[in-house]
């Protein structure tokens, strides 16, 4: 299936061609519950939990839907983290009635289907299941899916590379959060990026040191003699 891009997507160079198209780009963030990020064994959950933060700040900044999801909230899965609402607060919710695959779920598919667009970006926990249940079925219905991999999080390092694995042949396309940062926005030159170099601070912690070593270097500049 081929992505229509918009007309500011791509350049008369042909760059972007390859990349996610922000205006087509819709966010699915699946299951970040605080009993299951107690599971969470391949990723430090501090670091997952930044990390979706950041996805949620990122599509705030840049308009992007996000939906959201969470099995048996009520129960030993626990609560949504509550950062993504209140982050993203046009997150729209989606309940589900105890199935395991979002994708099973008719009010999500309905959702899912209501913004028009085709490119789907997820992440979740956990990766093997939340994650890869609806990225695949949402492939063979057609959409274009990103898996988020350190947004998201396994029980253990071996399912972890078992899901890298599955999601290659299954056609999702794996990627970063970092990666996710630059590859939405695409360019420095707007009116955000002091924004965008503040979520680059939280995406990569080393680089609020870069910021701040450019900042006082200005400042130094700047003083008289």
């Amino acid at each position: 299936m081929e992505r229509a891009f918009t007309k500011s997507s791509v350049l008369p160079t042909g760059g972007g061609a390859a990349l996610i198209d922000p205006a087509d780009t819709l966010v699915l963030l699946l299951d970040h519950q605080s009993g299951l990020f107690q599971t969470v064994k391949d990723i430090p959950v501090a670091d997952l939990r930044r990390n979706v933060e950041m996805i949620a700040r990122l599509c705030t900044l840049l308009n992007i839907p996000v939906i959201t999801t969470a099995s048996e909230p009520a129960g030993t899965n626990g609560p949504l983290m509550p950062e993504i609402h209140q982050l993203a607060p046009h997150a729209v919710y989606v309940p589900r009635k105890g199935e395991v695959n979002a994708w099973d779920n008719a009010d999500f598919v309905a959702q899912v289907e209501s913004t028009g667009r085709k490119t789907l970006v997820m992440a979740g926990v956990w990766t093997s299941v939340c994650v890869m249940f609806p990225a695949l079925d949402a492939r063979v219905a057609g959409y274009d899916v990103y898996a988020v991999l350190d947004a998201s999080g396994d029980p253990s390092e071996m399912a972890s590379r078992i899901s890298l694995a599955r999601f290659v042949q299954g056609g999702v396309k794996p990627t970063s959060t970092n990666a996710l940062l630059s590859e939405l926005p695409r360019t420095w030159a707007r009116p955000e990026a002091a924004q965008l170099a503040q979520l680059y601070a939280l995406a990569a912690p080393n680089y609020a040191a870069v910021i701040e070593s450019y900042q006082r270097a200005q400042e130094a500049a700047l003083k008289p003699d």
